[in-house]
């Protein structure tokens, strides 16, 4: 066997996979779910969600090109759109941790929505091409997903962690707010 065939397919991997499948699945049939149930679920797969990125073997990209990407840019503002109408009036957040801040005087604010679908973006495009069963391209999208955890959506995930923690337990919510909940 291969040594690419060895690293997809050793146990953290393979957890790894079925966790971003689910956190996938559970993003493209949630529309119309209530915010509540949404932000409990969202809560749970998050967190192991980068346990999981955090347990992956460090590995290397084999080939010269990058696998194709699965989500498209209209797949992607779908994602998007349908998470904004979720989440609704608590779709934004004051990000702290953006290199910009220390320059400006402005908070920055993001948006759960927009942060949930970048992570979508980069997770679905990786169980995508895992679920294509070609080793050598498998192990380069596992490469490029960890190099992506790292660079990108792994400090995405725990920033929208703390607003979606806001969003669920904020002392100041009101009585319409509380009744989703």
């Amino acid at each position: 066997m291969k040594k690419e065939s060895q690293v997809i397919f050793e146990r953290n991997v393979v957890e790894f996979v079925t966790v971003a499948a689910e956190f996938c699945r559970y993003l493209e049939e949630a529309e119309g779910v209530r915010r509540a149930d949404f932000v409990d679920t969202v809560l749970k797969l998050l967190p192991l969600l980068y346990l999981k990125a955090e347990m992956l073997p460090e590995c290397e990209q084999m080939g010269d090109t990058a696998p194709e990407n699965y989500v498209t840019e209209e797949t992607y503002e779908i994602m998007r759109l349908n998470l904004s109408d979720i989440l609704s009036d608590r779709d934004d957040y004051l990000d702290v941790f953006v290199s910009d801040m220390k320059y400006s005087d402005q908070p920055v604010t993001r948006y759960i929505s927009e942060d949930l679908a970048d992570i979508y973006q980069d997770v679905k495009d990786f169980v995508f091409v895992f679920r294509l069963g070609l080793n050598e391209t498998m192990h380069d999208a596992l490469a490029i997903c960890q190099e992506n955890f790292r660079l990108y959506w792994g400090q995405k995930l725990v920033n929208t962690l703390r607003a979606l923690h806001e969003v669920k337990y904020a002392s100041g919510t009101d009585k319409e707010e509380e009744d989703d909940f």
